[in-house]
C-alpha cells in the first residue's frame, strides 16, 4: 500500500467513516474508494454490498479479479434508559461486537450491579450525549417510557444522523411523542425515522424477548438494502 494511501485510510478510519481499498490481484494496483463515492464508482453496488455485510472479499469485474478490504467503523449502541430490556439488549449487541453505553440519570436503576461490564453514564441527556460522539454508526434507544429523558434523547439522535433509531411504546404513546417532538422543533422527517413501537413484529412479550426484536431490527436497518428494509418491517 502506497504511503499516501495509508495516510488516507487512516484518517477516515479515525473520522469514523467507512472505507474500501480495492485491489487488482493481477496487478497489484490499489485505489481507495470512501463510502460517500459509492454511488458514483464503477464498483458501486459492489462495493454497497460488501459494506452492508461487513467484510472483506473478491469480486470479478471487466475479466479482473478484485479484492475488496471494507474498513468500517465499529458500530455503537446507545441505550438511554436502564431498565429490564436494557439489561438484555446491552449483553446481546455486546456479543454482536457493539460498543454499549447506557444512559440514565436515575441512579437506582443505573447501577453496575444491573450491567455488569457496561460502560454508564448517570446523567441527563444533555450532559450524557455530547461527549459520546454519537454518529451515522451508532444505532440509538430510548426506553424510559419518560418524556423529560426520551424527549431530549431523541432530538439529539436526530442531529447525529443514527442509522437507526427506535423508542419504546405503543402507537398511541409513539403519537402523543411526536406532538412532543414537533413541540420542540422536530420535523417530519426526523419524528418519521424512529422505529415505534420498537423492535421487529415477532410477537415479543418479555424484556429478553423485546431485546431480541429490538437487535434483530437494528440488524436489519444496517445489513439490509433498501427494498429488503421495507419487506423486513
Amino acid at each position: 500500500m502506497k504511503l499516501a494511501t495509508l495516510h488516507e485510510l487512516n484518517a477516515e478510519r479515525a473520522a469514523r467513516r467507512p472505507v474500501i481499498i480495492v485491489t487488482d490481484v493481477g496487478s497489484g494496483e490499489q485505489r481507495l474508494v470512501k463510502a460517500k463515492d459509492f454511488a458514483r464508482d464503477p464498483l458501486g453496488a459492489e462495493l454497497a454490498k460488501q459494506l452492508r455485510m461487513g467484510k472483506s472479499g473478491m469480486i470479478e469485474a471487466g475479466g479482473r479479479k478484485l479484492f475488496l478490504n471494507v474498513y468500517a467503523p465499529t458500530a455503537k449502541l446507545v441505550i438511554v434508559g436502564a431498565v429490564h430490556i436494557s439489561q438484555a439488549l446491552a449483553p446481546l449487541a455486546r456479543s454482536l461486537d457493539y460498543d454499549v453505553t447506557v444512559v440514565d440519570p436515575r441512579t437506582a436503576f443505573a447501577s453496575p450491579e444491573r450491567f455488569p461490564d457496561v460502560p454508564l453514564i448517570a446523567e441527563w441527556p444533555d450532559v450524557a450525549l455530547p461527549p459520546l460522539n454519537i454518529d451515522p454508526y451508532t444505532a440509538f434507544v430510548a426506553l424510559t417510557h419518560d418524556p423529560k429523558i426520551d424527549d431530549p434523547a431523541l432530538l439529539h439522535a436526530f442531529k447525529c444522523d443514527c442509522f437507526y433509531i427506535g423508542a419504546l411504546g405503543s402507537r398511541k404513546t409513539h403519537a402523543k411523542r411526536a406532538e412532543r417532538l414537533r413541540a420542540l422543533g422536530a420535523n417530519e422527517t426526523d419524528i418519521a425515522r424512529i422505529h415505534a413501537p420498537i423492535g421487529l413484529p415477532i410477537g415479543a412479550v418479555s424484556p429478553s424477548e423485546i431485546a431480541v426484536a429490538i437487535m434483530a431490527e437494528i440488524t436489519a436497518e444496517l445489513r439490509l438494502p433498501p427494498k429488503e428494509k421495507e419487506q423486513a418491517a
